[in-house]
């Protein structure tokens, strides 16, 4: 085995964490850094003795880090410093804002290109591993439908967007599909489902002193990109029931390609997933991806990347003739 890859985290909240867990089972990958807007005294990193830096330290750090793996979130936190980081670092991400992706690759792209940086944006699953078995599917079965469920779980994302609403003290997202549509499409039916009829959403929500519920209900079911299409509860609960009953992040959903290959041939596609902790197999997910953007640097290919661009065998610290001899 060759030099370790210098693995940096940037933030540490449940992602760092699991990111920070990951790189401890992989023998090919060190942590030299963890990077934090709180004060570093106040991190306690899962791996004992690593070391503990304010962000701002990042800047002068750049010679230490092979790939810089970004935990914030996406609604407020990788919008900037994804572009920013991206100048100076090879990175990773989990951006899962699936509307905004577009935009958020171009923001991504520019300043990687420009100062020679490899960017792998929105790596977890989904957007990610899910992206990946939709895009297969339609290309073994061109004739088709495609359809995607999530849950029942916790959702990362959505659990921090509703904590940034104004008079939110604390709270968690779950999604539910739909069972009666599940089951549709399962049947080898091809029924056309708005986002409405394919999921529900379970908010559970804890109020800062003197927050009007109401408004803070307004806020959250007709939030963009995360509620206003969704049939949406939100539960006010107290801070003792939030630790008590939604300390865990289990999750999980699937992806099923509905196609024919004749006229006489149905064939359908189901990948799934069951996670026992959402976060930590997001992270599991993103030190992967370091890998394999650690290798594409090596190549001399830069810019914004998404899975769409990363062949599997980047992903494996396995050598091709390994690979070859034991998976194909």
């Amino acid at each position: 085995m060759g030099q370790a890859i210098r693995i940096g985290i940037a933030g540490h909240g449940n992602l760092g964490r699991g990111v920070e867990a990951a790189i401890a089972r992989n023998p090919d990958m060190e942590l030299v850094g963890i990077y934090t807007r709180r004060p570093p005294e106040q991190v306690q990193p899962v791996t004992a003795g690593a070391a503990v830096f304010g962000m701002d330290a990042l800047a002068q750090h750049a010679d230490r880090i092979d790939v810089l793996i970004l935990c914030g979130g996406s609604k407020e936190d990788l919008p900037q410093q994804g572009p920013e980081l991206a100048a100076l670092f090879n990175t990773v991400d989990s951006f899962d804002t699936h509307a905004r992706i577009p935009e958020y690759f171009a923001a991504v792209d520019a300043p990687a290109r420009a100062n020679g940086k490899t960017a792998l944006i929105s790596a977890g699953w989904d957007p990610g591993m899910f992206s990946i078995n939709r895009v297969i599917g339609e290309a073994l079965l061109p004739e088709g439908a495609t359809y995607t469920f999530w849950g029942k779980g916790l959702s990362q994302g959505h659990s921090d967007a509703i904590r940034r609403v104004p008079g939110v003290a604390g709270g968690v997202q779950y999604t539910l599909p739909v069972e009666e549509a599940v089951e549709r499409v399962r049947s080898g039916e091809r029924p056309e489902l708005t986002t409405r009829e394919k999921h529900r959403r379970d908010c559970h929500v804890v109020l800062k002193e003197g927050a009007d519920a109401e408004a803070v209900r307004e806020a959250i079911v007709t939030m963009p990109h995360y509620f206003d299409e969704y049939d949406t509860t939100v539960n006010f609960i107290s801070a003792e029931e939030l630790r008590r009953d939604h300390a865990a992040m289990p999750h999980g959903g699937f992806v099923i390609r509905s196609g024919n290959t004749s006229a006489e041939n149905t064939q359908v596609i189901e990948y799934g997933l069951k996670l026992g902790s959402n976060p930590e197999f997001t992270s599991s997910v993103l030190v992967a991806y370091a890998r394999a953007v650690h290798r594409m640097h090596q190549q001399g290919d830069v810019g914004a990347k998404t899975v769409f661009d990363v062949a599997p065998g980047l992903l494996s610290p396995k050598s091709a003739e390994q690979l070859r001899a034991e998976q194909l």
